[in-house]
């Protein structure tokens, strides 16, 4: 574990594709999606046990979550959970907790990571997390982590890379790829020059501050400018006043797809982006007719291959189903093919438009009881 090594967990998304269980007040990464006992950000928090000190990770949220990160993460210091006043993107995200973790500490190495990914392996991740952090030691480079792909995933960014090496086994990026459709998927598989785009990211935090510079010039401003409020009470007003202004960007389209100094590690670790029911159905434990269920009140009868989410006060059975999502929360019952999971933010969105925006929050501002914290072990 090295001094220098912060980590920058980005949980302000809302996971409107985990609907109905993921609302706005109370979206997915604060919920135990897999039924392991522990919340998406809790399992995060812990990934990071062994490469930084918890006084150097940063959690970075929307206004409105920062209670519920407070509460699920008690061994984090208040002061590390910084909050956002708008969604803008992962750019004014990351630009952030940078400039803040750089004024702290001019040598320090920073892994971006989202709150809400799975991530199995722990210690090949570790070990590839180590190897990135020693490349940008020496390197001013901005790497990312890609995974090797197991089948043609269409909901996954691609990365294509240079697949000779040097001697640290860091790849040159070539190009990115957004969610390609099922043929060119294919042909980047058998190509075996694309990796999944994990959307982890280790750089030096000098370096990262220098690209926005150079690529989002006006974002980069905007904090050079008010540099001097960051740790004190003017903070708040600060973050609030460029983020009223400041462009939504990612930060894979505003820096990584046009800076040339772009590596990537292959990864093997079992990995996923749950950012759908069938990728959560793809990653919990089934029965013998591929059903993957959370809930102890739930039957299926002659039904193969769905992923089911109910209370365990409510009685669901379920007979002649195959590839179905059924979600069963106190106000909203969601039935869906698997194949039109994509399509459920539009569900939500006609939701709004048709029932108002009850349905989008949860019932009392209250989801079933997720634990309040996580044991860190040194």
């Amino acid at each position: 574990m090295q001094r220098s090594t912060y980590v920058v967990i980005m949980a302000g998304g809302i996971g409107s594709r985990f609907w109905p269980v993921s609302r706005t007040d109370y979206p997915k990464q604060f919920l135990d999606i897999l039924g392991t006992g522990e919340t998406l950000i809790q399992q995060t928090f812990k990934r990071f046990d062994k490469l930084a000190p918890v006084e150097n990770i940063y959690v970075v949220t929307s206004t409105d979550y920062a209670g519920i990160v407070e509460k699920q993460l008690p061994l984090l210091p208040k002061e590390n959970i910084l909050t956002e006043p708008e969604r803008k993107n992962t750019g004014p995200c990351i630009a952030y907790a940078s400039f803040k973790i750089l004024q702290k500490d001019s040598n320090a190495s920073i892994i971006v990571a989202p709150a809400d990914h799975l991530i199995l392996d722990q210690q090949e991740f570790e070990q590839v997390c180590t190897r990135a952090l020693r490349f940008v030691d020496k390197h001013d480079a901005l790497l990312t982590l890609g995974i090797t792909p197991s089948y043609p995933n269409t909901g996954y960014g691609y990365i294509q890379f240079d697949k000779s090496a040097n001697s640290d086994g860091v790849h040159k990026v070539i190009t990115f790829t957004e969610k390609p459709d099922a043929e060119r998927a294919a042909q980047f598989l058998s190509s075996g020059e694309y990796l999944w785009n994990s959307g982890i990211f280790v750089w030096k935090a000098r370096s990262i501050v220098s690209s926005i510079e150079k690529y989002l010039t006006d974002l980069y401003q905007l904090f050079k400018e008010k540099e001097s409020w960051l740790g004190t009470s003017f903070e708040r007003l600060m973050i609030t006043d460029i983020y009223a202004v400041c462009e939504n960007v990612s930060v894979d389209v505003g820096i990584m797809e046009k800076a040339t100094n772009v590596y990537i590690i292959p990864a093997s670790f079992r990995w996923s982006d749950l950012g759908t029911w069938n990728s959560a159905w793809e990653n919990m434990g089934k029965d013998v007719r591929d059903n993957a269920v959370a809930g102890s009140s739930v039957m299926v009868i002659d039904t193969t291959q769905c992923v089911v989410h109910a209370s365990d006060e409510k009685l669901v059975v379920l007979q002649g189903l195959q590839n179905y999502i059924v979600v069963d929360t106190s106000d909203v019952l969601l039935i869906c093919q698997k194949e039109k999971e994509q399509d459920i933010k539009n569900y939500v969105s006609e939701v709004k438009k048709t029932k108002g925006e009850r349905y989008l929050y949860s019932v009392n501002n209250k989801l079933k009881p997720t634990p309040t914290g996580v044991e860190r072990v040194y």
